[in-house]
Order: structure tokens, then sequence, then C-alpha cells
């Protein structure tokens, strides 16, 4: 007796010997190509090299260096584990107190800046003539060396001397020794530091102004808004992203001031007047030979600048600006 295929069985007959073709034709290794175990290979290698570079020159160092905080060590000799002795001695180290209030005082340069810089963007953004040439001349200072513009600013504050006092004296004011008083230097230093920045924050703060959408302000100004509300309620809401970067990184990089102080006042200035942290940690660790008491001061001074920086990106989501 013969029977017949239907094309519905033919099919199906069709189709289990093309799948019986495959599986004798499957690799041997959980059935994935040679093509695909050598791109697996190459994405392993790829991603072990940033984790490596993590651990070796981040998370090692770190946690050396918190192993380090709680020993008596001089940088090359053998490490003696203390505890926390390191951290109870910051507690009356009255140099260390004031190396930290040297610090947060220069801090204060940070909203100043930010506000000079802002009025210089704006300014910027107009259409003036030579405006390229302005331009340039405030963003100098940002590509110079750190040394070059000590020693400038060193010379110019020169009490005998210096450009500073010579302009003052235009004005009929006898003015101080800066760099030698211990009440003119920190704001010496600070206007010194927010000079040399303004350059590369109005550069981000035109940017932000030109990239704000030109329907909002005119349809502000169609709605009787003047220039200032028009800045209120539309320009400062949209660069405060610009804001909120330059703050942080500006806290940051005050923190860690220390070739100005290093150039300009040797010794951390009259009455230990100038001495940022980094500052009296480099001489506790390089002049002293105290290493283990200095990574601790680092240490307290790094969960402080942590603890700062957390503490805007907080403030910053809180007043974050929609668009809709």
């Amino acid at each position: 007796m013969t029977s017949t295929a239907t094309p519905a069985t033919a099919g199906l007959a069709t189709a289990a010997r093309r799948s019986g073709a495959r599986r004798k034709s499957a690799p041997p290794g959980g059935g994935t190509s040679r093509l695909h175990r050598n791109e697996q290979k190459w994405a392993l290698g790829f991603v072990a090299l940033p984790v490596l570079g993590y651990l070796l020159f981040i998370l090692y160092p770190v946690l050396f260096a918190l192993y380090a905080s709680l020993t008596r060590w001089n940088g090359l000799g053998a490490m003696e584990f203390i505890g926390l002795q390191n951290y109870a001695n910051l507690l009356t180290d009255d140099r260390f107190h004031q190396s930290m209030w040297n610090t947060i005082f220069y801090l204060v340069g940070i909203p100043i800046g930010l506000a000079i810089s802002l009025a210089l963007a704006l300014a910027m953004n107009r259409r003036l003539v030579g405006l390229t040439v302005f331009r340039t001349i405030y963003y100098i200072p940002v590509i110079c060396s750190i040394a070059a513009v000590a020693i400038l600013w060193q010379w110019a504050y020169n009490g005998d001397f210096g450009l500073v006092n010579q302009f003052l004296g235009l004005l009929g004011i006898d003015g101080p020794n800066w760099l030698a008083d211990a009440t003119w230097s920190k704001p010496a230093i600070t206007l010194m530091m927010v000079w040399k920045g303004l350059g590369y924050s109005m550069l981000l703060y035109l940017a932000a102004i030109q990239a704000v959408p030109r329907s909002l302000m005119e349809a502000a100004e169609l709605d009787g808004a003047g220039a200032w509300q028009r800045f209120r309620a539309i320009t400062l809401p949209m660069v405060r992203p610009v804001t909120f970067f330059l703050v942080v990184t500006q806290i940051i990089a005050s923190a860690q001031i220390f070739a100005e102080i290093q150039i300009m006042t040797p010794g951390g200035g009259p009455e230990y007047s100038t001495a940022s942290a980094v500052f009296h940690i480099w001489r506790q660790a390089f002049q002293y030979q105290q290493m283990g008491y200095a990574t601790a001061m680092a240490i307290v001074l790094g969960i402080l600048i942590f603890i700062i920086t957390l503490i805007q990106f907080r403030l910053n989501k809180r007043s974050s600006f929609v668009l809709d």
C-alpha cells in the first residue's frame, strides 16, 4: 500500500532535515563559533585593562593610605601601627587648624569669581569692536604656567615697588606690604586665584549663554519682560548646570592649592597665614618625614571635600531647571 505525502507533512520533513543539518554543523563548545569566542576574549581583555588600572592606581593607593594613616612612618622605614593616634593628634594641632581655616577662606573667592565671570560673559556676548581680542586677553591667564603667574603677582604685590601699590598710590592710598602682612596675605592670594580663573569660567558661561534658545528670549520680550527679568528668569536658570560644574571643580581645586603658596609665601607666610591644608600636609610629609601623620590629614581633607561635593550635588538636584 502506498501513501501520498501531503504538503504539510512534506514541509515538516524538510524542516526536520534542515534542523538536523544545523545540529551536525554546530561547532563544539556550547554552540558558539570561533569568531564568537575570539570576540569574547577581546572583550574581556578590553574590560580587564581599565579594571586593572582602577585596582592598581586607585583602589590599592586608597587602601594603602588608609593603613598608612594608622601608622608612625617616615616614608622609607618600617611602619609602626599606632591605631587612631594620628587622628587624635589632629584635634590638638594648631597648625593644621590654621591651614584648614586658610583653605576655607580661599573658597570665598569662588562666588566672587563666578559673578565676575558671568558679567564678563554677558558683555562678551554682545556685538563689540575687537571682541575676539578681549576674549583672548581674558583667557591668557588660564593657559599660563602657575609658577609664572605666582612670580608675576609676587612682584605686583611687592610693598616697595609693586604694581598694585603704585596704582593705589595714584589714588592717594598707601598700600600695605601684601604678602608680608598676616592680615592682607590671604586676600591677596585669593585675588590672584580669582584673576587666574576668570577666563575659563567666562568661556563656559559664554557657551551656555549662547546656547539659550532665542525663542525664549523673544517670547519673554513680547510679554514685556525687561533685561533684568529675562536674565533672572531665563538666562540664570539655563546656565545653572555650568555654575554647578564650576562650583564643584573650583572647590576641589581651591582645596588643593599648593604651588602658589610655596612660590609667593615660602614657609606658609607670616604667622602661617597663607598655608593651605595641602601645603601643611606637604611640610609634614617631606620636611618633617611624618608620612603617616600627613596621610591622616590628607584623608580628613579628602572626606571634607567629598562631603562638600555631595552637598553640592544634592542642592543642584533640588534646584534643577527643566525645560518643557
